[in-house]
């Protein structure tokens, strides 16, 4: 009993001196905070296991990673119409400053609805400002650049530093959506009437050219053909019509004799051909 009382001792106070140490974890992605007596420390912890004095140390974990926070806001355009718009922001703490953004806002949730949720709201209603509601349809990169671009500078003041944001929706009133939606198809229509009126317009002109090139074609045989008709009776002669009607007989008497006698005369004709 005494070897066994020996041998817990030893044991029992290892866990006693462990018990008033005690340690802590800094998780994966995190930094801690350390505070002794209430009093922030200016280092931070890095990630894994360490020891703290209880009740004196208290770790607090604050992340360091990314994270993504929804927001939307309703405010006017340019032109005064209601403009409801959602947004998604990517962003994380300054790892470098951790101690000073816990010392002077808290923890993460803290942070997000003390500084970035009135960041958004107030650089969502400043966007939408100076836009029309067309053009914040027409415009969407362009918006978003500038929404985002006075975000960063916003949240760089607090050492929350932006990843990405998203402009993911856009919602107008429903009397604006209707005329919207009316103008649209207005333009259309304008837009199938000009189409057909092109149409229209090149197929008269094709029309139009297929029948001038088919006037200028029938023009251009009949001058042809007048012009040969010309030539024809300049170079004519009764030595030449004699002389095609030899070439073309076939060296047969006619058999038809009219009351002139024969219808050939076969001496003009031998003559003509010069025989």
């Amino acid at each position: 009993m005494k070897i066994v009382e020996k041998l817990l001792k030893p044991v029992l106070a290892g866990l006693l001196l462990a018990g008033l140490t005690g340690c802590t974890q800094v998780n994966a992605g995190s930094l801690g905070v350390v505070m002794k007596w209430g009093e922030i420390q200016d280092v931070a912890l890095q990630e894994g296991i360490h020891f703290r004095t209880p009740v004196k140390t208290q770790i607090i974990n604050i992340s360091t990673r990314v994270h993504k926070m929804e927001a939307s806001a309703t405010a006017s355009s340019k032109d005064l119409q209601v403009v409801s718009t959602k947004i998604a922001l990517n962003y994380r703490i300054d790892a470098a400053q951790i101690v000073e953004v816990f010392r002077n806002i808290g923890t993460r949730m803290i942070v997000e609805n003390t500084i970035i949720d009135p960041a958004l709201q107030e650089s969502l209603k400043q966007a939408t400002a100076q836009y029309t509601a067309e053009e914040l349809i027409t415009k969407r990169q362009e918006v978003k650049a500038t929404l985002g671009d006075s975000i960063k500078v916003t949240l760089a003041k607090s050492d929350i530093l932006v990843t990405e944001l998203s402009i993911t929706d856009f919602q107008f009133a429903p009397e604006y959506q209707q005329a919207v939606e009316a103008k649209q198809v207005a333009e259309q229509r304008a837009l199938t009437a000009r189409n057909d009126l092109a149409r229209i317009k090149v197929e008269a002109e094709q029309a139009e050219a297929k029948a001038r090139g088919t006037a200028n074609a029938m023009l251009a045989r009949a001058e042809a053909e007048a012009k040969a008709q010309e030539l024809l009776r300049k170079t004519i002669s009764a030595e030449i019509v004699y002389l095609r009607a030899v070439e073309k007989w076939d060296g047969k008497q006619p058999t038809i004799v009219g009351e002139g006698g024969a219808i050939l005369d076969l001496g003009a004709i031998k003559k003509a051909a010069g025989r």
